[in-house]
């Protein structure tokens, strides 16, 4: 299916992934969803599939003066996924890298204290789990975060995204075993053009999110919904 228009919300973007991830209804399974976007996006998919909600965070490495401009990323294990050739063709040093990923890994346990509290992580190995963020461009970080997922040793591993383009799509298959993406736009700039809300939500409005989730409360989607608003 490929949507032509995009998606109201976040909200929105869950329920219609959801859809297509129904085939996974009645398994065992965990959705890593990575913050703060792909949270209210995951929300649905939980409640759709009946899979336990916990998160995963990557963190892109920027390169000097350009920090949009990813060289790595790093997630919460601290393995570091690099770009060598781009990292070759600006200079940067194996000490800037080691920096950087040290600054990124004490963001990622900073943020992993804030949203899960004194919450043990979700055990994964054996279980189907879907890596769901709210969209995709170049796919570099979320490859960090999927090869972190892999060496927990998942039954199944799933990328879900609402929006990617499809040469994004390509390059992601290699790291999982199963991409779900509904809507594949071959011109893209930016996740956030493809919603109709794009708020930027806040570290407690995630919090809330997922301790709903975790206390198995229902209606956690119509939750976030008024969070968007």
């Amino acid at each position: 299916m490929n949507r032509r228009k995009g998606y109201k919300s976040r909200q929105e973007a869950g329920e219609i992934l959801a859809d297509s991830l129904l085939t996974y209804r009645g398994k065992k399974g965990v959705v890593l969803a990575v913050p703060r976007g792909g949270v209210p996006v995951a929300l649905p998919v939980v409640e759709a599939l009946d899979f336990e909600l916990d998160i995963i965070i990557p963190r892109k490495i920027g390169a000097p003066h350009q920090s949009e401009l990813a060289v790595g990323a790093v997630c919460e294990d601290g393995e570091v996924l690099l770009n060598p050739h781009l990292i070759r063709s600006l200079g940067i040093t194996d000490d800037y890298i080691d920096e950087a990923a040290g600054r990124e890994v004490k963001e990622i346990k900073r943020r992993l204290e804030a949203y899960r509290g004194t919450s043990a992580p979700a055990e994964v190995e054996g279980r189907i789990v879907i890596v769901i963020d709210d969209g995709v461009a170049t796919g570099f970080t979320i490859t960090a975060a999927l090869q972190s997922a892999a060496r927990r040793r998942p039954g199944e591993l799933v990328l879900a995204v609402p929006v990617a383009p499809p040469d994004t799509l390509s390059m992601l298959a290699k790291e999982a075993d199963n991409v779900v993406c509904p809507y594949q736009p071959e011109v893209f700039y930016a996740v956030g053009q493809f919603y109709q809300e794009f708020p930027q939500l806040k570290d407690d409005e995630v919090r809330e999110m997922l301790r709903h989730s975790r206390h198995g409360e229902k209606g956690i989607s119509a939750l976030q919904s008024n969070k968007e608003r």
